[in-house]
């Protein structure tokens, strides 16, 4: 009964056949099949403007690459001390950017707030002696399972904006925000100030299936060449776009996120008061000491520590194929203990 990570999961039937039909005849690479050059104008309907896409096979990939290509070795992007490219991507966009330095505030739930960027930003101001501001990035959901609501992105974006940095949003579970939030995509993207986002379908039912889409398109600049010169540039490309057209096109998107996060809101609403966060994403957040997490593990579950070590959190993760027996034995067994 395994609730480690929507990584884990399956590929959806969708996307599967998607993959099928993309198999039926030999077509050329690198991007020239029609499934990649449809790309632009299938993202476009789906986010109700005219962007540029280009297909990754991992979020990293799509973060690092969009993150160097906006930002200048001796630039600072401002992110949250807790976010995915500052905690879990192994120094990649400081790599493909060739030194950009990443600037760490704190916030709850993960989230950034505009206020303390602009704490940050007047403290800090840039001189030939510094690192120069030049992006922010903020991650939907967050690493806390936390969700951005329109306006907290807009104001963001207008501070942002205003002195000069471009946004990226870290779109992962960019699927789960926006069931949650029940807006449209545009909502929480280029309406409210996003510059370029990393379009995440992997964890929602893909097979390393993500993109990067500028809303922006002047930013573009020389994503390609970087992409190639960082490894991906997928020669056969029409597997990862034909997912992706899919997966915009049929709203497997909105059903699968629908289902993982039904599960994380059960399994929330079985933790009472030891949840750390509230549930608003597939992500669920408890502390329930380090007996209850052995006592739950000799029962078959599977879950990752979270926190320091010995804190007793522990992290579950509901996936948009999560049995549902499993989610109702884990919830029977949370309420026991």
């Amino acid at each position: 009964m395994r609730f480690y990570s929507d990584n884990n999961a399956t590929v959806c039937p969708e996307l599967l056949a998607a993959i099928h039909e993309a198999n039926s005849a030999p077509t050329r690479g690198y991007g020239d099949d029609r499934w990649t050059q449809a790309l632009d104008e299938a993202f476009g309907r789906f986010f109700g403007t005219a962007v540029t896409v280009f297909p990754v096979s991992t979020g990293t990939a799509a973060n690092a690459l969009a993150l160097a290509t906006i930002v200048p070795p001796y630039g600072a992007v401002y992110a949250h001390d807790e976010a995915h490219v500052v905690r879990d991507e192994c120094g990649a966009p400081e790599f493909f950017s060739g030194g950009l330095r990443l600037v760490s505030l704190p916030g709850k739930g993960a989230m950034l707030d505009a206020a303390t960027l602009e704490r940050t930003l007047d403290a800090m101001p840039p001189s030939v002696h510094t690192v120069q501001p030049t992006a922010v990035t903020i991650t939907q959901a967050t690493e806390l399972g936390r969700v951005y609501p329109p306006a907290a992105i807009a104001a963001l974006a207008r501070l942002a904006h205003a002195r000069g940095l471009h946004v990226h949003m870290d779109g992962a579970r960019i699927a789960n925000a926006l069931v949650t939030l029940g807006c449209s995509p545009a909502a929480i993207t280029w309406e409210a100030g996003i510059d370029v986002l990393s379009f995440g379908a992997t964890k929602n039912g893909g097979l390393a299936a993500e993109a990067v889409v500028f809303f922006r398109r002047d930013l573009v600049r020389d994503f390609e060449l970087r992409r190639k010169r960082a490894g991906h540039l997928l020669s056969k490309s029409r597997y990862a776009s034909a997912q992706l057209l899919a997966y915009v096109s049929t709203d497997a998107w909105s059903r699968n996120a629908g289902r993982a996060n039904a599960a994380a809101r059960r399994i929330g609403d079985a933790c009472g008061e030891s949840l750390l966060e509230p549930v608003e994403a597939n992500e669920v957040f408890v502390r329930i000491g380090e007996p209850a997490k052995a006592a739950l593990r000799a029962q078959g579950f599977e879950f990752y520590d979270w926190g320091a070590a010995q804190s007793g959190e522990a992290r579950f993760v509901a996936s948009w194929d999560q049995d549902p027996r499993a989610t109702e034995a884990l919830c029977r067994a949370l309420e026991a203990l």
